[in-house]
């Protein structure tokens, strides 16, 4: 009697699975949260009207923001609604300073800031994605499809939002062999070796997914970094991926190998107060420019764990970062100077040195340098205090570093939500300026590893 049963049980449990298996058929998670999938068909009435999106410049972000407005609400409604010159009612109507169709856009808005109002323009209801530039009507429109998917109602929006931090970074830890040092989902996005001939179709959905989110730059290569990276092909392939990423407003950045200057130049110094190495950076510099005009800047790990850098030749941080700031300055480029810096060697507490090496050169470094301290003080660990440096150098930009990849907390195989913990660190109070004075003024946040 028990083998009937036990096969009856089987085969219900099988109908339940293959009952419940349809929605979920063909979820491969490479969507992320811009699914698109259909809404209720309930709330679908209250979204008939969005028929037409009127597009009121020409460019690639305006283009790209139209093209997600189109996916997504043809996704979610069923119905694609169509670009067009014309103010119907209903309209959805992307506009910045350049051509606001009359629209009154807040004269302070901030260039990535946008504001989504319900109006009437020409006699028609409307609703209006005014940005601060184009990359400001790109936020809003994945903010604006944010509300359709989570069902809420676009009636009577009254919304003004801006990103409060300027640099919002991912740091790729990708080797240019195409393995992620500390990757646990396959290799690297960037295939060094079929760019620029070939570029991979993901890259506009990383693209895409970033700009959901505010991302606005991606380092795309390892901290420990390899000198051929700023080699003259392998600015044509970030060149390539550089091309991708800017209608989407995202800036590429590259990971500098201290010592590049004796590896790829043939100098037999790196040291950061060489007329010849400056000169030498000054030259990379204006040719990274040439092939990459808005190039964000360089990521540094220098004197960590076997990385060459300023203290080979008895130089501060900020020696070493000054002079790379000031071959990027022209530009318009930063320099991104990790902080993680210890020595197993040194017998004073690893949570420690990282502070004494760095906070007596507080106000030395460059206004275009950042100095990037992990949230902690140690590695990343899944419980630590702060790190001892913010709020320790008020003269000096921070940006902090968060890791996003499983190092400490499952590799591959365990699910851990991240918010909470960076959450915690982003909150918390120094004390530095006293009581309340200091929290999350003057750092710069920066996503680590994806």
């Amino acid at each position: 009697m028990l083998r009937p049963l036990l096969i009856a049980f089987c085969l219900l449990l099988c109908a339940t699975t293959a009952a419940h298996a349809d929605p979920m058929r063909g979820e491969d998670g490479y969507d992320l949260w811009l699914r698109y999938k259909p809404v209720e068909a309930a709330k679908t009435s209250d979204y008939k009207t969005l028929a037409t999106v009127i597009v009121t410049a020409n460019s690639p972000t305006f283009d790209a923001a139209a093209r997600e407005l189109q996916r997504g609400l043809g996704g979610m409604l069923g119905s694609t609604p169509l670009t067009s010159k014309t103010i119907t009612d209903g309209a959805i109507v992307l506009v910045t300073p350049a051509d606001n169709r009359g629209f009154a856009i807040p004269a302070d808005l901030d260039r990535e800031g946008f504001v989504i109002k319900s109006t009437i323009l020409d006699g028609h209801p409307v609703t209006i994605i005014a940005g601060g530039s184009d990359i400001g009507v790109l936020y809003g429109a994945f903010r604006y499809l944010k509300l359709i998917q989570t069902g809420q109602p676009t009636a009577g929006l009254d919304i003004r939002e801006a990103p409060k931090l300027d640099l919002r970074v991912l740091d790729h830890w990708d080797n240019l062999d195409g393995h992620v040092e500390r990757g646990y989902a396959g290799d690297s996005i960037w295939d060094w070796w079929r760019l620029p001939d070939l570029v991979d179709p993901r890259y506009t959905d990383y693209a895409r997914a970033n700009a959901s989110i505010g991302i606005n730059g991606a380092v795309l290569n390892n901290v420990n970094a390899k000198a051929d990276s700023l080699t003259e092909p392998y600015l044509k392939k970030a060149a390539a991926i550089a091309a991708v990423l800017r209608p989407y407003g995202m800036k590429v950045y590259l990971s500098a190998r201290f010592s590049a200057p004796m590896e790829l130049g043939g100098l037999k110094t790196a040291d950061p107060e060489d007329p010849a190495v400056a000169a030498w950076w000054q030259m990379k510099a204006n040719e990274i420019y040439t092939v990459i005009p808005d190039f964000g800047g360089f990521l540094v790990k220098a004197n960590s764990e076997g990385q060459p850098g300023p203290g080979d030749y008895k130089r501060s941080h900020a020696q070493g970062a000054n002079m790379l700031a000031k071959a990027l300055k022209p530009h318009g480029g930063i320099v991104m100077w990790r902080a993680f810096v210890y020595s197993e060697h040194d017998a004073t507490d690893r949570a420690k040195q990282a502070y004494l090496e760095f906070q007596p050169s507080d106000g030395q470094f460059a206004d275009n340098v950042l100095i990037q301290i992990k949230n902690g003080a140690i590695d990343f660990q899944p419980r630590e205090p702060f790190h001892p440096l913010f709020g320790a150098m008020p003269k000096t930009q921070q940006m902090m570093e968060f890791q996003i990849t499983k190092e400490y907390l499952g590799f591959a195989t365990h699910l851990a939500y991240l918010a909470p913990m960076w959450e915690e660190a982003l909150q918390a109070d120094t004390f530095a300026q006293g009581q309340g004075l200091d929290r999350g003024e003057g750092h710069r946040w920066d996503a680590g590893r994806p």
